[in-house]
């Protein structure tokens, strides 16, 4: 969980540096998320669940490598 700031002080470097981790591990799931979800993937399909979750994989590690 990340640390949260302060009113009106900054954060120290010690709290800073887990924060960027966390953002860093966070952002490609984030950014995977938001691609089904604006390629409608789930909201079309007619198919079984096994296919769509190969789906879901599929597009997070492509994601991943870009």
């Amino acid at each position: 969980m990340p640390a949260r700031r302060v009113p009106r002080k900054d954060l120290s470097a010690g709290q800073r540096s887990p924060d960027r981790a966390h953002a860093r591990l966070r952002y490609p799931v984030e950014r995977g998320a938001a691609t089904l979800k604006r390629r409608r993937i789930f909201r079309h399909a007619r198919c079984s669940p096994n296919w769509l979750t190969s789906a879901a994989k599929a597009v997070l590690t492509l994601e991943l490598q870009l």
